[in-house]
């Protein structure tokens, strides 16, 4: 999920566009415009799928975006 995230973010052509700043295996962080930072976090969950989380300032339309684009629960 956070290769997707790093995909999704990076690719826009935007002034929405965040780059990858920091990556951690559960979380990773993005850089936008004006220094916004976007958040997505994953963990197991206890039905053997994923859970991913995002967190953001401003950007809360382009992480609900991003949610949009993963598989369904």
């Amino acid at each position: 999920m956070l290769t997707h995230a790093t995909r999704f973010f990076s690719r826009q052509n935007s002034l929405y566009t965040a780059f990858p700043e920091k990556r951690g295996p559960n979380y990773a962080t993005f850089r936008g415009q004006g220094g916004e930072e976007i958040i997505i976090g994953v963990a197991n969950s206890p039905d053997g799928g994923t859970a991913v989380t995002g967190s953001s300032y401003m950007f809360d339309a382009q992480i609900a975006r991003f949610f949009s684009t993963l598989p369904p629960a």
